[in-house]
């Protein structure tokens, strides 16, 4: 599965409506809501966990996901060095990078892609993707409207 920053994963865009996701994925595993009330849907195969914003309209907005095949300008991530990945990413451009830690897990954020790839001894185990906001800033950037 190949992520493209700023529009989504595979055939799925950023601001989809869930029945458009069901379109393309079918039905998930389970459905769920987190603390903001917005939708979970989880994908178990393709070890895919997509949010669907409630103050958006229900539009698909940030996904997660620990699947080996994914792809970023279709390297590898997943259970790759974090160095590999980083030098990749640079070659893309992408160099900016705030860090944080938490126990045994290191974050690396980019926040003009919304990208976070979590680090496990030094290996990329999670990477989260967002939406971003368009250039006013106070609005989602939509791929899909």
């Amino acid at each position: 599965m190949e992520i493209k920053l700023k529009y989504g994963i595979a055939n799925l865009l950023f601001g989809m409506k869930t029945n458009d996701v069901e379109q393309c994925l079918g039905k998930p595993d389970k459905k769920t809501t987190d603390d903001d009330k917005n939708s979970i849907y989880i994908y178990t195969n393709l070890k895919l966990k997509l949010t669907f914003y409630i103050d958006e309209e229900l539009r698909f907005g940030y996904f997660a996901t620990t699947n080996p095949s994914v792809t970023i300008f279709n390297v590898s991530v997943i259970s790759k060095p974090i160095s590999l990945v980083m030098k990749e990413l640079e070659n893309h451009k992408i160099t900016k990078w705030e860090t944080s830690e938490d126990e045994n897990y290191v974050y690396y954020f980019n926040e003009s892609n919304w990208i976070t790839l979590q680090t496990e001894f030094d290996e990329v185990v999670r990477v989260e993707i967002g939406a971003v906001f368009n250039e006013k800033e106070d609005e989602f950037d939509w791929k899909y409207l």
